[in-house]
């Protein structure tokens, strides 16, 4: 498996990335799902039905309901799915804070979706905590 799994090294490499836009969490059922024609960031099946991560446009235009509205910080290393603590420093620096946090882990980057308002904060914040383990 390729990626950085070298705790200090992750937190000294992040360089986290502010995206543009806005995004919101959705759910929605099976069937609705596959008739959406929508292309979700992200996606996620679980009990209560599929959970779907979308641009706030594209859910507004969709009828979809949300109570979250976020923006996305991609932490740009190329970190390891087998990486131990990583998320963990980066959540307890916003949570000093008392900012939420829910990030998602893809292949290559975790993305970080923090309440649209926090987003500033939680940036100055992830370039502290950066700088802290140059």
């Amino acid at each position: 498996m390729s990626g950085e799994t070298e705790l200090r090294r992750l937190l000294a490499d992040m360089r986290p990335e502010l995206q543009e836009g806005e995004f919101v969490f959705c759910t929605t059922s099976p069937e609705s799902f596959r008739r959406l024609k929508i292309e979700p960031i992200g996606w996620f099946r679980e009990e209560g039905g599929i959970s779907l991560i979308v641009e706030r446009n594209v859910a507004d235009g969709a009828g979809l309901n949300y109570d979250f509205v976020s923006r996305m910080i991609t932490l740009s290393v190329h970190s390891s799915l087998h990486a131990v603590g990583f998320l963990a420093a980066v959540a307890g620096k916003l949570a000093s804070a008392g900012i939420s946090l829910n990030p998602v882990s893809a292949y290559y980057h975790d993305h970080l979706f923090v309440p649209a308002d926090a987003a500033d904060r939680a940036m100055k914040l992830l370039t502290e905590l950066q700088s802290e383990r140059a």
